[in-house]
């Protein structure tokens, strides 16, 4: 016999049922969406650095006009500032900031919360910098006055340094230990720097000799060592090529005069050397100015000068490594727009001379 139960009555227990559920439903909902909320919250306020990478340790990095944040976010970090790019990638896109962070030069650290970084960069640059540009070829006072103009680095502080004061830096740049008096002469790299306002000269010339260590990796040195030249004498030969061209082109051509003079036991007689000396770019040098007394005057002693005459480029620095394999042992400045004639011979050269005379006057 099949009991009946008014369809009323079934009808509520499953009305009731279903309520039941959709209540205990909503309920782990909503636990799982606090649980989420709350670990992305947890992990946006104290997410450290990765694993391995001290907190607090101080990171520069630099925000570039229209730079994007998933780039922004693994350059974070690599560096450590951040412990993981993604998610800050997801908390800049939940908080609407991926739009409001200003480019700039930022001191920031190692284990910050994404939510301090994103305020960080949200809030603005935290350093104010100066640009400065120095020219290849270049040497130390040119430097020195250029910085105290343009970023406001005392000269004098800054001469003290660069003319006598590579032992200060030696422990991080083994290759001066051998420099000239304690000269840094060659080893400011030439290059456009951003410097931080209120910097010291020190910091200012360890940012360059890092840059010479940067760039110097692309010179074959180990080549030029085997021709019998170190480092410094590397360093040496670009500055004179620095300072003797103008056109790119001719730079292997002079690197290979000197070394062919070399070869054959010549004086240099490389007129950069004196006015480096003289401490002007006098166009035509006097008897009297080749006969001045100083290890730097190569019309007088043979051999590369004692130390750089100046700050060389990475051109240069590559000619000086690798010059023209050529016969060339004389050149001349015969064109205006800084060109010079090359001769394997004296009488040729004497040819070139007159001729530079006729261009250039006496």
């Amino acid at each position: 016999m099949v009991s009946e139960v008014p369809v009323r009555e079934v009808t509520a227990a499953r009305d009731s049922g279903t309520m039941r559920g959709r209540i205990a439903f909503c309920a782990i909902a909503a636990c799982v969406v606090l649980a989420v909320l709350m670990g992305a919250s947890a992990w946006l306020l104290l997410g450290r650095s990765a694993s391995g990478t001290a907190t607090g340790s101080p990171v520069q990095i630099e925000v570039k006009q229209g730079a994007d944040v998933r780039t922004l976010a693994k350059r974070l970090e690599s560096a450590g500032v951040i412990r993981n790019a993604l998610v800050f990638r997801l908390g800049a896109r939940a908080l609407r900031r991926e739009r409001r962070l200003m480019p700039g030069v930022y001191d920031l650290a190692t284990g910050m919360s994404v939510i301090s970084v994103l305020d960080a960069l949200e809030a603005g640059p935290s350093i104010d910098y100066e640009t400065v540009t120095i020219p290849e070829g270049f040497v130390v006072d040119q430097i020195a006055e250029r910085f105290e103009k343009q970023a406001g680095i005392p000269k004098a502080e800054f001469l003290a340094l660069g003319k006598s004061g590579a032992a200060k830096f030696s422990a991080g740049h083994p290759y001066l230990a051998g420099a000239y008096k304690g000269s840094l002469e060659g080893y400011l790299f030439p290059k456009t720097y951003r410097v931080r306002k209120g910097s010291s000269a020190g910091e200012v010339i360890e940012m360059m000799l890092d840059q010479f260590d940067a760039e110097i990796v692309q010179v074959d040195v180990e080549q030029a060592k085997k021709r019998g030249l170190t480092l410094g004498q590397v360093v040496t030969l670009a500055s004179m090529i620095e300072r003797e061209c103008r056109l790119d082109s001719e730079r292997p051509l002079v690197s290979s005069v000197v070394y062919n003079r070399l070869r054959t036991d010549s004086y240099l007689k490389i007129d950069a050397t004196v006015q480096y000396v003289l401490g002007n770019n006098r166009f035509r040098l006097t008897g009297r100015d080749i006969k001045i007394d100083s290890p730097y005057n190569t019309y007088t002693h043979k051999g590369l000068p004692p130390g750089p005459i100046s700050n060389p480029g990475l051109k240069s620095l590559k000619a000086a490594a690798a010059p023209a394999q050529t016969k060339l042992l004389y050149y001349v400045l015969t064109g205006k727009d800084g060109s010079h004639t090359f001769t394997t011979n004296l009488a040729d050269f004497l040819a070139a001379k007159k001729k530079s005379k006729k261009v250039f006057g006496e």
